[in-house]
């Protein structure tokens, strides 16, 4: 008998070990339920932002010229390269002057047979006027007359060609930029060389539908090239398109670049800079901004009312410093967490720091 009630007393003391524990772990789950996040908040207020408009571009020149001969000819000399700076009337191409020769034939032929007629016309007029022939034979003297007039100035013509095409000269002042054949070529259906005027050159960008009405003609542009780190270069808008871009709803806006000192070449890439006005919009600070994991989206969390914090999707504008404009996802006077992000949940209640 004093045996079995030793053994009950045992097993009531472990039943009473096992409840207290239970009790105390209990106890601590709902000491961790209860612990609230610890954040800092800061308040936001809307103010004028200017609206600059960023854009990526290659550089275009403003006039492209094919340099070609407009006949089969061999080449003789390339008397410049590409990358090398050429001007106006420069000469920059030598071809064969195997065709020129017989041309000169042609005009000199052309010639002996123009004074042989003249000759014929003269002596027909004469006999005309003392009785000795007659109208009609003057009158068709008078035609092989212009025809051989005209068969000189043709012949002079073709000889004007061939020797333009044995020296051929730049038209513009320029950068060669493609060379397609050397010395000793044929030449084909490509343009020997092309140069481009690179003062100015043009860049052409595409803004949106409701950029558009804040672009207009004669507006200043600020350009940047990776080539020549922060350095800024000042262009000029010269056109807008008037049509639309089906495919990207977009508007070509081209700007002018003066580059007097010929820095900017056909090519290169450029970020392009236009202050189209300004908006009023909230700015917060950058440390507020949180982006979401796997996506490109951009949150800020917002203090409520009630103690909670909403996790607020954001349209980010321009970076100011330390902060960033908001263009839509936060209202003016809200307050913002911009500390302790890392503990927060949409709905979850916190506590503000003092």
């Amino acid at each position: 008998m004093k045996r079995h009630s030793i053994l009950a007393l045992s097993m009531a003391a472990a039943v009473l070990a096992s409840c207290s524990g239970s009790k105390e772990k209990a106890e601590e789950e709902t000491k961790k339920e209860e612990v609230v996040p610890i954040v800092q908040v800061e308040t936001v207020t809307a103010r004028n932002v200017e609206q600059i408009g960023t854009y990526t571009a290659t550089v275009d020149p403003q006039i492209i010229n094919n340099i070609s001969s407009n006949m089969p000819n061999r080449i003789k000399q390339i008397l410049v390269d590409e990358g090398q700076r050429v001007s106006a009337g420069q000469r920059v191409v030598v071809l064969d002057d195997v065709n020129t020769f017989s041309y000169e034939t042609q005009v000199n032929n052309a010639k002996a047979n123009l004074k042989n007629v003249e000759v014929n016309y003269n002596r027909a007029l004469e006999l005309f006027k003392i009785g000795g022939g007659t109208k009609q034979q003057v009158d068709a003297m008078e035609i092989q007359l212009i025809n051989a007039r005209n068969a000189v100035a043709q012949a002079e013509r073709a000889l004007r060609n061939a020797r333009e095409n044995t020296v051929l000269t730049s038209p513009i002042s320029g950068v060669v930029t493609a060379r397609n054949y050397d010395p000793g070529d044929m030449t084909g259906n490509l343009p020997i060389l092309t140069v481009a005027r690179v003062q100015p050159v043009k860049i052409v960008i595409n803004v949106t539908e409701s950029e558009l009405p804040k672009v207009r003609k004669g507006m200043p542009a600020n350009i940047t090239f990776d080539t020549y780190g922060d350095e800024v270069f000042h262009g000029t808008v010269t056109t807008v398109m008037p049509t639309v871009d089906a495919a990207t709803r977009t508007f070509g806006v081209e700007i002018t670049l003066p580059n007097a000192d010929n820095k900017v070449l056909p090519g290169m890439f450029g970020r392009v800079m236009l202050n189209l006005g300004s908006a009023e919009h909230v700015v917060v600070p950058d440390k507020a901004v949180v982006k979401q994991q796997g996506s490109g989206n951009q949150y800020v969390y917002v203090l409520n009312s009630d103690g909670t914090v909403s996790y607020n999707q954001v349209e980010l504008g321009r970076r100011l410093g330390s902060e960033y404009e908001i263009v839509s996802g936060v209202e003016s006077g809200a307050q913002v967490v911009t500390t302790g992000q890392a503990k927060l949940a949409n709905g979850l209640k916190v506590q503000t720091k003092k």
